[in-house]
């Protein structure tokens, strides 16, 4: 597994102008909600206590294993992201309750891709997981970071994944002025 730091100046590197990140804190949360709420509506139960609220469906399993993932990583991180996630397993849960959940979905998760679809034209670069499907799975977490670092925290895992970062988008750009040549 690749570390916490590689992970995220890879993502950081196509993630450097200030205009894409502001919309990712849009469209990755949005993205995030809607893949829940489709999880929350697979009928598939593995475990119910009296309220029918905390169960571990598909969702709730999901987020479980995504999680641990993220522990794995970085656990100030991950205790972040535990703290956005189940407000929106919760919320998600609740919203697939109501007629027509599978279509607020697939608005929901529209609208965040149209986000991050305009964040990379500003970033003039290819979403990270276009290389590479784990990205997927970091979004969230660069998301956090980001947060922290804003907040002043982690600033060492700053200093050290954003000259990573700057360096591999040199590479990358290389690469792409080489290819058109």
């Amino acid at each position: 597994m690749k570390s916490a730091e590689e992970q995220l100046s890879t993502y950081k590197s196509v993630h450097l102008n200030s205009k894409n990140i502001r919309t990712h804190f849009v469209g990755v949360p949005l993205i995030i909600w809607s893949i829940f709420l489709l999880l929350n509506l697979i009928p598939v139960n593995f475990f119910a206590w009296d309220d029918p609220a905390i169960s571990i469906n598909v969702a709730s399993a999901f987020a479980i294993g995504v999680l641990i993932y993220y522990f794995k990583l970085h656990a100030s991180l991950a205790i972040g992201l535990s703290l956005f996630i189940l407000p929106v397993l919760y919320s998600t849960y609740l919203v697939a309750e109501v007629q027509g959940a599978v279509w607020i979905a697939i608005g929901v998760f529209v609208i965040g891709w149209v986000f991050q679809l305009i964040g990379h034209k500003y970033e003039k670069a290819k979403p990270a997981f276009v290389d590479d499907l784990n990205q997927l799975l970091i979004g969230p977490f660069f998301l956090m970071a980001e947060l922290y670092f804003m907040l002043g925290l982690e600033k060492e895992l700053d200093k050290q994944i954003t000259p990573m970062a700057v360096e591999k988008r040199r590479a990358l750009e290389t690469l792409r002025r080489e290819a058109r040549s």
